[in-house]
């Protein structure tokens, strides 16, 4: 069996590869700057150099593979979220019908059948990069998650030097929020399940639902010290990301996309066992964040 991993340097594509190297599966990773990859991990498997939005690179990469694990990486500076998404897609799209493969796990997110979906931005955008993946006739697994508890490792600073964190979500809003660490875990498994057929979508919900005030709560007791949750208004919001040098299109479709997650987007899924993950935010804080703060 043949897995191809795309990004395998970032965050969860590195986890997944990690988890997937464990099974004695062969992997084939796409990868641009191979000097992210550490020596023993390039040991271990066959590289394709490039990027996998290039037609040439990722025909390369699905010959004689069976799975594809499809992350679209951040684009900060594309000229619409779909772009970012869908056309990013089109040249895997083209290749996994030329070489038949077996399945693909991809990222994408909560929402599918909501009110919200229609207008959340990357959430959008996601949603109909798995409608063309799908389109293919492949086994399409798409793992649909809400935020990510890491990406409150993002303020990691203000919350060292001034005790508080920053986002437009009303505060006592409860929300899931899943570990990366569980969602390449559940990827891992798909990708190296060969019964797969049809196309369905895996909500991946961690163990809670949390607001912002209750995350504060833990980030205290965790780090001994006070943290606070700041609402900031949308505006404020999507001018950080303008000021930090990403497009409007982008910073709009991020703004959009919290603003649906504020109007119940990732609620809509019930937690239930099968899609419950093990990490609880205050693990995570006390295994990811503690560390990061006090250096």
């Amino acid at each position: 069996m043949l897995i191809v991993v795309t990004a395998p340097t970032g965050n969860i594509g590195s986890q997944v590869l990690t988890n997937l190297l464990a099974s004695g599966a062969m992997i084939r990773v796409i990868a641009r700057d191979l000097s992210r990859l550490p020596t023993h991990i390039l040991e271990q498997v066959e590289v394709i150099q490039g990027s996998h939005n290039d037609a040439s690179t990722i025909d390369q990469a699905l010959e004689g593979a069976n799975s594809l694990f499809w992350l679209c990486p951040p684009d900060p500076h594309a000229k619409s979220v779909m772009s970012a998404y869908v056309d990013f897609t089109r040249p895997a799209y083209e290749a996994i019908k030329r070489h038949g493969m077996g399945s693909v796990v991809s990222i994408s997110a909560l929402g599918r059948g909501t009110p919200m979906a229609a207008n959340a931005g990357y959430v959008t955008a996601s949603l109909a990069m798995d409608d063309l993946i799908a389109s293919t006739g492949v086994a399409l697994r798409a793992l649909t998650m809400p935020s990510f508890m890491d990406n409150i490792a993002r303020q990691a600073s203000s919350i060292r030097d001034q005790g508080r964190f920053f986002l437009p979500i009303d505060d006592d809003r409860k929300l899931p929020a899943v570990a990366t660490r569980d969602i390449a875990t559940v990827a891992a498994k798909l990708l190296l399940d060969t019964s797969c057929d049809g196309t369905g979508e895996v909500a991946v919900l961690g163990p809670d639902d949390l607001s912002f005030n209750d995350m504060a709560d833990i980030m205290s007791d965790v780090l001994a010290k006070p943290i606070h949750y700041q609402q900031v208004s949308f505006e404020v919001y999507k001018a950080g990301f303008i000021e930090r040098g990403m497009s409007d299109a982008m910073a709009q479709g991020l703004t959009d996309m919290t603003h649906a997650k504020n109007e119940g987007l990732d609620n809509a899924v019930l937690r239930t066992d099968k899609n419950s993950t093990p990490t609880s935010f205050r693990q995570w804080c006390e295994e990811e964040l503690r560390p990061m703060i006090l250096l």
